[in-house]
């Protein structure tokens, strides 16, 4: 197994990249398939935008030419242009959630699906450093986080500059003086931005960081549900996981408070521009400006409003801006991971294959400074069983996963029938081969979907065949719904040695030239182990079978028995062969039969 630095669960992750408006843009580019409706939805905001800004200027119409002259007859048309405003104003806005939520909601399933696939490309070495929990925080959390922005914040962004410059060019031919004057507190605000920027950054970077170790530890201890309540360890997880709640607790209320600091200092430069106006306004008006009448000032303080909305807007888009890009970072963390284990550019597919096995020089390990297999040579004809034994650690697991490229050599070649493992794509190169691991892992659905799950087109008569040759046919069948009988995740239902024959049998229908049997007959009973031996006797017959297996009483039968120690093949040969040998496969054999005596 692979010696790596992996993080514990409640470890706070540091990801400390610099805001990288590439991001944004790559972000953006999934709305690319909608511009049209991101389009049609900035010009129905453009015109909710234009349907506000006529209230003001009503208003001042009605000040100066109906009311201060007593002249009301053209108040009711006024009035009903108000009406008609507003009704625009909520049927534009009314409008443009219904075409932006759609496409922002498509939009991130796109994202989803595209993250969930580059997932499936990467190597063992990124998941054996990383929790499951956390990884599920990225394609669940983290994309959930960014259908605000998607939906609401881009064309609000949009509508809101446009606004901005709107508003800005009617105060300024209504009245450039008070324009400026409104104008001149910006500048406090663009200070109130710069200070408040980088903390919100910061704090909303610590909330996803804590929520992501809260779905860790959630998702570890739900999984080893019956190891905590076996060691009686319900009390000291449940104080871990409090502690892990209150860390988003107060990471989510220190962000809030830094963030709703914005919102203050909006309102704050919104009113000393108000006060500004009216002071300058009224000792202008009454110091004998005749240009500037009552309607003028009080649509100018009501534009002012207006022209602070969409200040405020922003800025909240900023906040918002800065949660969106706390889980992009951590989204295209693993984007922009690399798929170690790929195709090449000129790979092709692997024709049929007779079995053929070949390790020409193979050096490897899991680390630079690590050698788990040194200068191992070795080769394996059509239809062979070979069976790995050694001490644990010794690297058994290392060379079937080299076969598979799971992992790819540092020195040396693997090849099948001839054909470098690097060379051909990874799909043909699996697809001939089938591997039942030391965990067998049953997924949620019926027994039939996991039976059938590396062969989808399999018969109903060939999945029953596969599960009778390796004994699970009379079991399945004593369940309630027999092969259609649902079973949890991780197989909850099942026995071990019941979802061993379970995984056994999936690989078997698979019907590969290659068979690889990580451990396959740990943790089950004398009778199951019978059974499954009767199998291999007939089922791995015409195919290169690799089997890895303590139980030494297992592999007597094997054509050829390789004991792996210290990085290489220490020994060679038959089960007789080796015992005549009398080394370390004999040790071996010996010491588990004194064992064996010593528990009867």
């Amino acid at each position: 197994m692979p010696r790596v630095q992996r993080a514990r669960i409640t470890d706070d992750e540091v990801i400390e990249l610099p805001i990288n408006t590439q991001y944004l843009r790559r972000l953006l580019s999934y709305l690319r398939p909608y511009r049209r409706q991101v389009v049609l939805s900035v010009l129905v905001m453009l015109a909710a935008a234009a349907a506000g800004l006529v209230s003001p200027m009503v208003l001042k119409i009605a000040l100066d030419e109906y009311i201060e002259p007593n002249r009301f007859q053209g108040l009711p048309l006024l009035a009903l242009t108000l009406l008609a405003a507003s009704v625009a104003s909520m049927l534009c806005v009314r409008w443009k959630v219904l075409l932006m939520d759609i496409s922002g909601r498509r939009a991130l399933a796109t994202l989803r699906d595209d993250l969930f696939g580059h997932i499936h490309t990467l190597a063992f070495d990124f998941f054996d450093t990383r929790s499951a929990g956390k990884i599920m925080v990225r394609v669940i959390n983290d994309v959930n986080s960014l259908l605000d922005l998607f939906s609401n914040g881009v064309v609000t962004a949009l509508t809101n500059m446009v606004t901005l410059f709107l508003v800005a060019g009617v105060m300024l031919y209504l009245d450039v003086k008070l324009a400026l004057v409104a104008f001149i507190t910006i500048p406090l605000l663009l200070v109130f931005l710069l200070l408040l920027r980088p903390a919100i950054k910061h704090a909303w970077r610590v909330v996803r960081h804590k929520i992501s170790n809260m779905n860790g530890y959630l998702h570890e201890s739900l999984s080893g549900m019956r190891v905590t309540q076996a060691y009686v360890r319900e009390d000291e997880n449940s104080r871990i996981f409090r502690e892990t709640n209150d860390d988003i607790y107060r990471s989510w209320m220190h962000a809030s408070r830094i963030n709703n600091l914005f919102g203050p200092s909006i309102e704050i430069v919104s009113v000393l521009g108000t006060c500004l106006i009216y002071y300058f306004g009224v000792r202008w008006m009454y110091g004998g400006d005749a240009s500037l009448t009552m309607g003028t000032l009080l649509s100018m303080t009501w534009y002012a409003g207006h022209f602070w909305e969409p200040l405020n807007s922003l800025s909240n888009l900023y906040s918002q801006l800065q949660v969106a890009m706390a889980s992009l970072e951590r989204i295209y963390s693993i984007m922009d991971t690399p798929a170690i284990i790929k195709d090449k550019p000129d790979a092709y597919e692997m024709p049929d294959i007779e079995g053929r096995v070949e390790f020409d020089h193979v050096t490897f390990g899991y680390d630079p400074e690590q050698v788990v297999l040194g200068d191992v040579s070795f080769s394996v004809e059509p239809g062979q069983t070979i069976a790995l034994v050694g001490p644990t650690g010794a690297g058994k697991s290392t060379v079937v996963n080299l076969i598979s490229r799971f992992y790819d050599v540092r020195k040396g070649a693997v090849r099948i029938d001839g054909h470098d493992v690097r060379d051909v794509t990874l799909r043909s190169l699996r697809s001939h081969m089938g591997i039942m691991l030391q965990e067998p892992f049953i997924f949620s659905g019926t027994i039939m979907d996991n039976l059938r799950y590396g062969r989808l087109d399999a018969t109903d008569e060939e999945v029953i065949a596969a599960a009778s040759a390796v004994g699970a046919h009379e079991f399945i069948e004593r369940m309630e719904d027999g092969y259609e009988t649902e079973v949890n995740e991780r197989g909850s239902r099942l026995s071990q040695g019941q979802k061993q024959l379970i995984a056994f049998a999936r690989a078997l229908l698979a019907n590969p030239r290659i068979m690889i049997l990580d451990e396959a007959t740990s943790s089950i009973d004398t009778h199951t182990e019978i059974l499954i031996q009767k199998a291999l006797e007939k089922l791995l017959a015409g195919r290169t079978s690799f089997v890895i297996a303590h139980r030494l009483s297992t592999i007597r039968k094997a054509d050829r028995i390789m004991v792996v120690s210290g990085g290489t093949i220490q020994e060679s040969g038959t089960h007789d062969e080796l015992m005549a040998k009398k080394g370390i496969y004999y040790e071996l054999c010996q010491a588990q039969y004194r064992f064996l005596e010593e528990q009867d």
